[in-house]
């Protein structure tokens, strides 16, 4: 799953050409970890369809306060350089793909 920053952030989501979900997440954050596997099988079952990548909220603090994250994790979905979802918190495989579909409409 690929990294981005605050350098790489416009390129890789808002000017890509699938609908995208960002992981914004911190290493320190126990939710956060245990989402990780959650979005990594949805990247694998998703690829093709939509862009899955992660975001340091530590490391890059202009794009996390951009898009007013106070609480991780957070997983926002953009399309077509639009932020059209989001879900805060933990939360399951099945939720993640309910909003994916929605986001794929």
């Amino acid at each position: 799953m690929l990294g981005v920053n605050d350098q790489t952030f416009e390129s890789e989501v808002l000017k890509s050409p699938l609908p995208v979900l960002v992981d914004f997440w911190a290493q320190w954050c126990g939710p956060c970890r245990m989402l990780s596997p959650v979005v990594e099988e949805f990247a694998k079952e998703f690829a093709g369809r939509i862009k899955v990548v992660k975001l340091d909220v530590d490391a890059n603090h202009n794009t996390a306060s951009r898009f007013a994250i106070r609480s991780i994790p957070s997983l926002l979905f953009f399309k077509h350089g639009q932020l059209v979802n989001q879900i805060i918190g933990a939360c399951t495989k099945s939720q993640i793909a309910q909003v994916a579909e929605e986001v794929l409409g």
